[in-house]
């Protein structure tokens, strides 16, 4: 009897919306110039305009560390390597090979 396919899960998860979302949020805030093209209020003698926009950076550096780490999540959920393929044990075609011939030739 033919082997049956393993049924993959959705590409789509809601934490791949999570670092979609994530990853999307600093380039809204920053393209959307006038939300922030104002003087007031002002920071320590700053303008709204410069101190926002600063501000920014350490939010768009935490996001993309969530990011991070919810893609690291996800790819050990799904039972990948950093690289994309399948950990050996977890049904995929991944795992070391039958013989190592990366080592120079043939088997020993």
């Amino acid at each position: 009897m033919p082997k049956v396919p393993e049924a993959s899960k959705p590409v789509v998860t809601p934490v791949r919306v999570i670092i979609g979302v994530c990853l999307v949020a600093p380039f809204v805030a920053m393209l959307w110039v006038g939300s922030f093209a104002r003087v007031d209020p002002r920071f320590i003698g700053i303008p709204f305009f410069y101190w926002y926009q600063m501000l920014w950076v350490l939010i768009s550096s935490a996001l993309t560390a969530i990011a991070y780490q919810l893609w690291k999540y996800d790819q050990r959920s799904r039972g990948l390597t950093p690289g994309g393929a399948r950990r050996a044990g977890t049904g995929g075609t991944g795992g070391a090979p039958a013989s190592d011939t990366s080592k120079g030739g043939a088997d020993r």
